[in-house]
């Protein structure tokens, strides 16, 4: 074969490449999820757990977490990632101060940030103490539209003051 008909072969095999291939071009997101700083800017939530610091991306897919384990809050019930369902009994302890009058917050939320159940469990001994402080209860919640979630619960903050705010997550995965 000759020079020219190799030149041929090749504008032919080039102009076959451009129309097969899409012309479309892939757009980056506007934030990538990279660390916490990031899955905040991109509105995702960020909580503690038994395994440290948890980002849930507001794609709902599941989260990644800090190597630095919090001990404020110890969940017997349900285990991180467990799978769950209505009724969900909710067994663990927490440090005194993040009671308040014996109350204890608790939310239940799918990976959209729905509120599936919202309670406060009381403490089950004196809760006037940095110790640990035994809690259980039980939520009820209707099948969730989604198959992650996340059970958090929330340091009792009368004051309002968000310096004093902090919860402890435990992701959970629905039936």
């Amino acid at each position: 074969m000759n020079k020219y008909g190799q030149m041929a072969i090749l504008v032919v095999l080039g102009a076959l490449l451009i129309f097969l291939i899409p012309q479309h071009q892939v757009q980056a997101p506007s934030t990538m999820i990279t660390n916490f700083e990031t899955c905040e800017e991109a509105g995702g939530t960020i909580t503690i757990s038994e395994q440290g610091r948890v980002c849930t991306p507001p794609s709902g897919e599941c989260c990644f977490v800090d190597e630095e384990p919090v001990a404020e809050v110890k969940v017997s019930s349900p285990e991180f990632g467990g799978l769950v369902k209505s009724p969900l009994k909710v067994t663990g302890q927490a440090r005194g101060t993040w009671f308040f009058e014996a109350n204890l917050p608790v939310v239940l939320k799918d990976s959209n940030g729905k509120i599936l159940a919202q309670q406060g469990f009381q403490a089950a001994a004196d809760w006037m103490t940095t110790e640990f402080v035994p809690f259980e209860g039980v939520l009820t919640f209707a099948t969730p539209e989604t198959e992650l979630g996340v059970l958090i619960i929330n340091k009792d903050n009368p004051s309002g003051l968000t310096e004093f705010d902090s919860s402890f997550a435990v992701p959970v995965r629905f039936r």
